[in-house]
């Protein structure tokens, strides 16, 4: 493991999906998904997301519509948490959802805007 990218990617993670459900998530893991934790930590959130090419508003946007386009919706409610942590706007939700909705169909689309009211009214966002 390269600790160096650990602590970049610890870090990110944090600061986009919140440091209590990283814990969470760090804590529960044991011997069999410990080491998928750790790597993706250091991969994902140090190598993908720990420089300043793309700032973290439009790697969120980034990241809803490819995790949209996958249809994994899970994932796609985590991610827009912290897209909304990282300034993404309701507007920019729905342009991202019609995104997803062109080149992934309607179905795909409207399970994105399920979610995302669902977060929208968690969250307040206006």
């Amino acid at each position: 493991m390269d600790k160096e990218l650990f602590e970049v990617g610890i870090a990110q993670r944090k600061g986009t999906l919140g440091a209590e459900y990283v814990e969470k998530n760090l804590a529960a893991a044991d011997d069999f998904t410990r080491p998928f934790q750790e790597m993706m930590t250091e991969w994902c959130w140090g190598f993908g997301w720990g420089d300043d090419a793309i700032d973290a508003k439009t790697r969120s946007m980034m990241n809803l519509t490819m995790i949209g386009a996958l249809g994994k919706m899970h994932e796609w409610e985590i991610h827009c948490r912290g897209a909304i942590k990282n300034g993404v706007t309701k507007e920019q939700l729905r342009a991202i959802i019609h995104v997803v909705g062109i080149y992934c169909g309607v179905p795909q689309a409207l399970e994105c805007f399920r979610v995302a009211k669902k977060v929208i009214e968690e969250t307040g966002l206006e």
